[in-house]
């Protein structure tokens, strides 16, 4: 069943059009890649889905309509959004922006819990929960903005960028950890991400964006094959 349906989404920044009408769906507990040179409108895609920008179209969240609504009731409808530069409150302690990400929640005696839970999958955390955001290192903070985005407890989580600005370790570390996320907590995530490599070995789908248009789609193993996606992204 698809839990993310997206029809004719068009959004722009004032009078400048990014996205010219683009569908596509994305399924429960799936992991869903958007690809695309910058400028592509990868990022705006994200901020669309979470009313960020001005939109048009039609967007359907587990079967009910999303656009025009407001941000804070679709994070409430547990959709979170990890943004590019990962949005971490640098002046709060590690543990302080974790609670911050369950804001939304009424079962305050679970976010105790919760909070282990997210510790379990990112112990480094736990060793720095006292420490100020702002000190921590650049993969440490990365991982910080997803597991407040996990603090929400939600059905989707939209990435953008996740492995910007990290070593090749930490990313392996952070992608293994988001699979682990996907499968054990069934959480679907919509993956924006300039390493088309590591994002199509993560997916399951993916979807090729082009000046705010989807040009490609498919399996994600199909577009690894894919010659123009080969030559244009992976590198061959």
């Amino acid at each position: 069943m698809a839990l993310l349906e997206v029809r004719g989404l068009r959004a722009a920044y004032g009078q400048t059009r990014v996205l010219h009408g683009i569908d596509f769906a994305l399924q429960e507990s799936s992991i869903t890649a958007l690809l695309g040179a910058n400028g592509a409108g990868k990022t705006t895609t994200l901020r669309a889905l979470c009313a960020m920008v001005r939109t048009e179209g039609e967007v359907r969240f587990a079967g009910e309509r999303i656009d025009g609504r407001a941000t804070e009731d679709i994070v409430r409808m547990g959709v979170a959004h990890v943004p590019d530069g990962r949005g971490t409150f640098l002046h709060l302690s590690t543990e302080e922006n974790l609670r911050l990400g369950a804001y939304a929640r009424r079962d305050r005696q679970s976010v105790e819990s919760d909070l282990e839970r997210v510790y379990g999958y990112f112990p480094r955390l736990r060793e720095r929960r006292r420490q100020q955001a702002g000190t921590l290192s650049g993969g440490e903070q990365q991982m910080l903005a997803v597991s407040r985005a996990l603090m929400l407890r939600p059905r989707l989580m939209l990435l953008d960028e996740p492995s910007f600005g990290l070593a090749p370790l930490v990313v392996r570390e952070l992608f293994a950890i988001l699979a682990a996320i996907n499968q054990r907590e069934r959480v679907s995530l919509l993956l924006v991400e300039q390493n088309a490599a590591m994002a199509l070995e993560l997916a399951s789908h993916a979807y090729l964006l082009e000046t705010g248009r989807v040009v490609l789609s498919g399996a994600a193993d199909e577009l690894r094959r894919n010659d123009a996606v080969r030559r244009a992204y992976l590198g061959y």
